[in-house]
């Protein structure tokens, strides 16, 4: 019996990042723990990774190339070799370009594995010398990053640990405790050396003794209660128009959008005392250092985008910045500077792009020219994108040619023509840059992959070689494609040598200093140098609210994230029963006791789930988590069969909050 330990880095979407120790046995992963080399994220990591083996021996590995048997949704397949399968995927996409132009094929990907070599490298090139439709990646992020460029210029943010020495935190529509867990312990820090904590979100995620402040909004309603913090200011004459002058522009327009949102006003709008709005604009003002923990919740609706450009301004209508512990927090992937044409090296690529979001529609209705072939990776569509009915009858099309390449039988994958197997990041050598801290990792394989998986950059090449074609970028090695993504990284404050990485595992920033400080050491990346705060990409009317009639349907459903799946990974066998939630008040309301199978529906569908009771929702909400599997619900359909498929007008972001629904017993 022989036992070892080996380095790893968690490639999961998610903020941290964390460096991970792996024991093994007799070459089998027996423990997933953390390791020390990431000082942010040592000490421990989430549940969902510890039980990552359970996903890397699965039964529903994918171990080999495989080709659909009968009926799309079957859940037939045949085994084939890689040759064949990449032979008779060169062959069908050669008939689709020829009869219908490269445009009817569309790749679908997302951030199932965020590393640098998996995605955006071999697999753009491949998909531009195609002259493919090109994907909009809308899921998650998108009105928020469009908003942070246009006023920051992706400015790098505050760093987690400096969070312990602001006196005031600020969490807008995050939840750290499930989706970026390395950031609490410096929240406990901070309140224990006096610092105050105000939570807008509509669900309670921390006790009373963790946090000072909760604001349970109305999904949908977080730009008012940001213009109306924005307007307690201005009538009290707290604007820093020193700062402004130096740093800023736009804030006119601002101002004027706030003069119509006072704090009674938007209270009334968002569902929440008056008071407690005057609280918190008080408590941030009056507190120094201050920071903005701003999260992805409050995007995905139609406001969306002002939502989030209201509350990013909020640190610099009053100066919060220069200090450690100031400013705003966002993602930190931008601080990277990464060269995406460096990166890449691929053909230049001017086709349509179709946004994501809008998927189960495009599949249906889309006829200029219409999609003939989906290729499916680092994502599972079927439980993942909007109008989810839409979706699967997209997918159960006889002449949609789908290409899945999985880790596991997804949802997604038992509706392919081709499944093509994928490791896991314990079986596969990449590049990990964060977005919710600041360094660079680099990891190596654990095991062996499982059965014939092959990584993401290994297919693509493969794919563009089988096609005939010999770009560098198909033909060079590994360890060319990694030298030349480090050379593509500009903003580490150095320049990055593999063999040094390979040796260290990880690279940190020097900004100068690990952490940056906003207007000190880091400042707007915008082409003038300051913050635009009433920017082009919101229109012509910013910071406008977008107020919903009467609703026929009078329960806002959100889907958040929970502690056993990142997006819907780890949904196969760690999260097995679907449920909603609602506040004791709306049961009631509706006859409903806890356990009860109810039916969820609007007019786009119906998700039967089993009712929990939980005082933290707040009155008017029903909470439904995000990345169920099929198998989950007792009517195979879960939380985005109800979300619709309309965007935001900011960055064409996915509005899954702005489903409404209703709740019975199912009869």
């Amino acid at each position: 019996m022989s036992r070892e330990n080996k380095r790893s880095v968690c490639v999961m979407d998610c903020p941290d990042t964390c460096s991970l120790t792996v024991e093994l046995q007799d070459g089998r992963v027996e423990r997933i723990g953390p390791s020390e080399l990431h000082p942010t994220t040592q000490g421990f990591i989430c549940t969902k990774i510890a039980r990552f083996a359970g996903r890397l021996y699965s039964q529903e590995r994918v171990l080999f190339p495989m080709r659909r048997l009968g009926e799309k949704g079957s859940g037939r397949f045949e085994r084939l070799s890689w040759d064949e399968a990449v032979a008779t995927i060169c062959q069908r996409f050669r008939e689709i370009v020829r009869e219908w132009g490269g445009e009817a094929i569309l790749p679908y990907s997302y951030g199932g594995s965020n590393g640098l070599l998996a995605q955006d490298t071999t697999d753009r090139a491949f998909f531009a010398r195609l002259g493919a439709s090109r994907l909009a990646r809308t899921l998650c992020a998108a009105p928020t990053t469009a908003v942070a460029e246009a006023m920051y210029g992706l400015m790098p943010s505050t760093a987690f640990e400096d969070f312990q020495h602001a006196r005031f935190i600020l969490i807008w529509g995050a939840n750290p405790k499930v989706s970026n867990i390395h950031l609490v312990p410096y929240l406990r820090r901070a309140k224990a050396a006096g610092a105050k904590i105000a939570v807008v979100d509509p669900r309670r995620n921390f006790s009373e003794n963790e946090i000072d402040l909760h604001l349970p909004v109305y999904p949908g309603t977080d730009l008012a209660v940001a213009l109306a913090l924005v307007h307690w200011w201005h009538e009290r004459n707290w604007i820093n128009w020193d700062f402004l002058c130096r740093h800023a522009r736009g804030a006119e327009t601002l101002l004027r959008a706030a003069a119509g949102f006072p704090p009674e006003k938007a209270a009334r709008i968002a569902r929440v005392p008056a008071e407690a709005i005057v609280r918190l604009a008080e408590g941030y003002a009056l507190h120094d250092p201050a920071v903005v923990r701003v999260g992805w919740g409050l995007e995905r609706n139609r406001n969306g985008g002002p939502a989030v450009a209201a509350v990013l301004a909020l640190p610099a209508l009053l100066g919060k910045f220069g200090r450690p512990g100031s400013g705003y927090a966002l993602s930190t992937s931008g601080a990277y500077q990464v060269d995406e044409a460096r990166l890449t090296e691929a053909p230049p690529w001017h086709t349509r792009v179709i946004n994501m979001s809008r998927l189960g529609h495009v599949l249906l209705h889309e006829n200029a020219p219409p999609i003939k072939a989906l290729f499916v990776y680092n994502c599972n569509p079927a439980v993942t994108a909007p109008n989810q009915q839409a979706v699967l009858r997209g997918l159960q099309r006889e002449d949609l040619f789908t290409v899945v390449f999985e880790q596991v039988m997804t949802d997604t994958a038992r509706l392919a023509d081709i499944v093509l197997p994928a490791p896991t990041f314990l079986e596969q050598t990449e590049l990990k840059k964060a977005y919710g801290g600041y360094a660079l990792q680099y990891l190596e394989p654990v095991v062996a992959p499982a059965g014939e998986a092959k990584a993401n950059d290994e297919v693509f090449a493969l794919l563009g070689r089988a096609m005939g074609w010999d770009d560098p970028v198909f033909t060079e090695s590994r360890e060319a494609r990694l030298r030349r993504i480090l050379a593509a990284i500009r903003g580490l404050g150095r320049e990055l040598r593999l063999s040094e990485l390979q040796r260290e595992r990880i690279a940190l920033f020097d900004f100068p200093g690990r952490a940056p400080v906003q207007f000190k050491t880091v400042f707007p990346r915008t082409a003038d140098g300051k913050v635009d705060l009433a920017p082009a990409v919101l229109g012509p009317t910013p910071y406008a609210l977008q107020v919903p009639g009467e609703e026929r349907f009078p329960l806002a459903l959100i889907s958040p994230a929970t502690d056993k799946m990142i997006s819907s990974t780890l949904g196969e066998f760690n999260f097995p029963e679907l449920y909603v939630a609602l506040h004791p008040a709306d049961a009631e309301a509706r006859h409903l006791k806890a356990g009860q199978v109810v039916r969820v529906y609007n007019a786009l569908g119906e998700v039967h789930a089993t009712l929990r009771l939980d005082e933290r929702v707040r009155a008017g909400v029903a909470v439904m988590p995000k990345g169920a599997w099929r198998k989950a619900s007792k009517n195979g359909l879960t939380a985005t069969a109800l979300a619709p498929d309309h965007v935001s007008s900011v960055g064409g972001g996915a509005c899954f909050n702005d489903a409404r629904v209703e709740v019975e017993a199912v009869r």
